[in-house]
Parts: structure tokens; C-alpha cells; sequence
């Protein structure tokens, strides 16, 4: 695995209900193999509503939501207002370009946590309550017809720890990995 740094975290945030947004917290704990120790969607296997309605007994690939806070930037430009935890994710960064990330590739978050990456975030009508024009600008159509999709990624924690604002972040890219391929989940 080659590795890379400078990146950190911005805020931390979780909510023990389905819904966003998420509530910011002055620090989260990521359990092994399960999410965010208090968050609705930590657990072993599919958490999320509408998934585990149609097949609960599918692993849980969406323990983690990670959003670069240079989106609400990029929203903000817009005149559309986005705060962390809004999204619904779990850490808000900065420095690091998530969406190019490769399949596989390991955020380390403080001193022990660590999330490897499993998607890019497919984006849902849930954002039209943080502003009607959200989601038609997390989820853009291309001119292919294909959507590019920029709500973040969504990881598994393969270590846990605690993760708090200011912390930094170290990526480590699998060997032979393709950055920005990640596929929606």
C-alpha cells in the first residue's frame, strides 16, 4: 500500500435514529467491524431503511459516512448553506479529495481508527430537507447519462478508536488500486 497525508477532520457526528441531520459531537468512537458506537446505522449487517426492508442478512458496507467539507464550500457558492452533520454523515473532512479514492483504500483517523473504503454515497431525496436544490447538485446528471454522484464515500472500520475535530488523516491506497473508481453503494 502506498500512503499519503495532510488531510483532517473537520467534525464528528452521529444520531442513535434513522434521519438526518446527524447531531455534531465533540467525539466519536468507530467499533471494529460494526461503525459508530451510538449511530443508527452501525451494526454488522445492512442498517440502512430501505436495504434492510428487502435483505437484512446483507453485510453492512455503509458503517461510515465520510463528506469532504470543500463540498458545503462548492454548495455555499450556490447560495445553498450545508453544515456538518446535515448529510447525515459520520466525519466531515478537509484536504482530501474522498471521491478519489481507490476501492480498498484505508483512512486512518487519529491515533487507532481506521475506515477502509467500500463507495461513493448514492445520494436520496432525504437532502431535499436540508435544501430543495441539494440533491440535484449531489447527484448530477452527465451528458453520457451516466450520474456523478458527490455526497461522500461510505467505509467498514476495520480498527476502531476515538475520532474528533482536528484530528488527521493518513490515507493508505491498496498496491494496484485505480483512484476514482469508487462505484455507488
Amino acid at each position: 500500500m502506498t500512503e499519503q497525508t495532510a488531510a483532517s477532520v473537520v467534525a464528528v457526528s452521529s444520531k442513535e435514529t434513522p434521519g438526518i441531520p446527524k447531531i455534531s459531537r465533540p467525539e466519536v468512537t468507530l467499533v471494529a467491524g460494526l461503525g459508530v458506537e451510538g449511530d443508527y446505522h452501525a451494526g454488522e449487517f445492512v442498517r440502512h431503511r430501505s436495504r434492510a426492508a428487502k435483505t437484512p442478512d446483507l453485510p453492512n458496507r455503509r458503517q461510515v459516512h465520510i463528506i469532504p467539507s470543500e463540498l458545503f464550500d462548492e454548495m455555499a457558492a450556490l447560495g445553498i448553506t450545508v453544515a456538518p452533520g446535515q448529510m447525515g454523515e459520520n466525519i466531515t473532512t478537509r484536504g482530501l479529495a474522498l471521491l478519489d479514492l481507490a476501492p480498498g483504500a484505508r483512512l486512518h483517523l487519529g491515533e487507532t481508527a481506521v475506515v477502509e473504503v467500500t463507495g461513493v454515497r448514492n445520494p436520496c431525496n432525504q437532502l431535499d430537507a436540508v435544501d430543495e436544490r441539494l440533491l440535484a447538485q449531489v447527484a448530477v446528471k452527465s451528458d453520457d447519462g451516466s450520474i456523478i454522484r458527490k455526497a461522500g464515500i461510505m467505509g467498514i472500520v476495520v480498527a476502531g478508536g476515538r475520532v474528533r475535530p482536528g484530528d488527521p488523516i493518513r490515507v493508505e491506497t491498496p498496491v494496484g488500486a485505480t483512484p476514482g473508481t469508487l462505484e455507488p453503494i
